[in-house]
């Protein structure tokens, strides 16, 4: 028999009383997410009062039941919404850290979900089997700023001990209360983490934290892995090689340890990257989708089956991504030419009122960066860096670039526009070309960690490709994702 065929049966044997059983909910609660997305939400920058309509509705719901909690430093409600009878308890809480949004958004699609009238007979053994609570947004003050920490500038994923803020004296009370079989504590993590030795994005990753420093594993901790390497089957079948694992060192500071320590098998999910997906909507589905399943999965028990053995064959987080990677570039200096690969990442700069942002791009490390990987990647062998002209015409106001074209210009070899009139609150270009103003003056293009990166990329004295603010535009084709340029007054 063909080895290779043996490993895959063998492999379905192993997977079959766990994983299988469950793969048919798994797939059909994928085709059918688009009936249970809570529209409502939509973009990352969700405020504490966009959810109070929703929960209002569930609350008119009687299979909800829905109590205030606690509040916030400025003193908005925290509330918890529970649905079951069972006597296993599953505690889910969100946004800790206030800019990281995309399972608060999941547990609305989730209570959508658990509302319907479909999926009849898993609801039921859920329900009948489990008690679910919910508590979205813990941190809704740091969410008003889209910022990690709580308006007393602490996270309070460190306050597990001293409890200093109130937020986090409402996440240990109700813990407490419920004393938590089981407990899903739901994050954002930086798109720029990746598998381990992968140029896949780390799109989900996992952590069973540690309850103490010699990280030993008791049936609480055990099931938490196990319930890992469920979900994380679960995100191979729609992100194959996308899932990392957290390093397990126990941090006595933080909650996902101690709650671990008290004796509720924690989860940690982290949503990281996913390419193209900037309001991270696709992981947003993921986190429904795996949730669900895994929900599912301890109503029916049968996670217990799972080897907690293959929580260590996830790949670790690794950190070595950039947006855009060029590798073997020609650089010009002091009359030489070197060879560089240039690191470039996107920076989000939030706008007034933290609903949206521009990018700010940068140039994160230059030189040899062959263990590193690319969101988009270009090998740019026998091209020259070159810096970018002025266009010598001054334009009197925004309103006059809808006459330019962009393309045509960065084909001649420009790659700035002088305008006479920027608004004071101007704060990005819309077209592929910097805005300067009129006291602008050009300095000499010098390649260094930190600066803006904006240049061509020429072949035999003919630009072929622009990065502008650090998005890579193909002047040939035109093609290119773009958001902004800069500003210089």
């Amino acid at each position: 028999m063909n080895p290779k065929l043996i490993v895959l049966f063998l492999s379905l044997i192993l997977f079959h009383p766990v994983y299988s059983q469950n793969s048919d909910i798994t797939s059909e609660l994928y085709s059918t997410y688009d009936t249970y997305k809570e529209q409502k939400l939509n973009i990352r920058r969700i405020k504490h009062h966009d959810l109070q309509p929703l929960i209002a509705k569930h609350a008119a719901n009687p299979i909800f039941t829905i109590n205030k909690v606690g509040e916030s430093i400025e003193g908005r409600d925290l509330s918890l919404i529970s649905i079951g009878s069972g006597k296993t308890h599953v505690f889910l809480w969100s946004q800790m850290h206030g800019n990281e949004p995309t399972a608060t958004q999941a547990i609305f699609d989730i209570l959508n979900f658990l509302s319907s009238g479909d999926f009849k007979s898993e609801k039921e053994e859920i329900l009948n089997n489990l008690t679910l609570h919910f508590l979205p947004m813990l941190n809704p003050d740091g969410a008003e700023r889209f910022q990690r920490r709580n308006v007393l500038g602490v996270d309070i994923n460190r306050d597990a001990l001293r409890l200093q803020s109130p937020e986090s004296q409402t996440l240990k009370r109700v813990r407490d209360s419920l004393k938590a079989d089981f407990g899903f504590n739901l994050h954002d993590q930086s798109t720029y983490y990746n598998a381990e030795r992968t140029d896949k994005p780390a799109t989900v990753s996992y952590l069973a934290p540690a309850y103490n420093y010699e990280k030993d594993i008791n049936e609480t901790r055990g099931n938490a892995m196990k319930i890992i390497v469920f979900m994380n089957n679960i995100i191979q079948k729609y992100a194959p090689g996308q899932v990392g694992r957290y390093n397990d060192d126990f941090e006595p500071r933080a909650f996902g340890d101690n709650i671990q320590k008290w004796g509720t098998s924690t989860i940690l999910i982290e949503s990281g990257g996913y390419a193209n997906d900037v309001e991270k909507q696709e992981i947003r589905k993921l986190n429904y989708v795996s949730i669900l399943s895994a929900i599912y999965t301890i109503a029916e028990g049968n996670y217990k089956d799972i080897p907690i053995a293959d929580y260590e064959k996830i790949p670790e987080n690794d950190r070595k991504l950039f947006d855009l990677k060029i590798t073997n570039a020609t650089y010009r200096l002091l009359d030489k030419n070197y060879v560089l690969d240039l690191g470039i990442n996107r920076l989000e700069v939030d706008k007034e009122g933290k609903n949206d942002f521009w990018y700010s791009s940068r140039i994160l490390d230059q030189g040899d960066l062959s263990t590193y990987y690319g969101y988009e990647t270009i090998d740019a062998t026998g091209y020259t860096i070159k810096q970018g002209k002025v266009y010598p015409k001054t334009l009197n106001t925004l309103a006059e670039l809808e006459q330019i074209n962009a393309m045509e210009l960065l084909q001649q070899g420009y790659t700035f526009i002088r305008i006479a009139k920027i608004p004071l609150n101007a704060l990005e270009s819309p077209i592929p070309l910097n805005i300067v103003g009129s006291a602008y003056e050009s300095t000499e293009l010098q390649l260094q960690v930190g600066i803006n990166p904006t240049f061509l990329l020429e072949k035999n004295g003919k630009p072929e490709y622009a990065v502008i603010n650090g998005f890579l535009l193909d002047l040939t084709t035109g093609k290119g994702a773009f958001k902004n340029a800069m500003i210089y007054r």
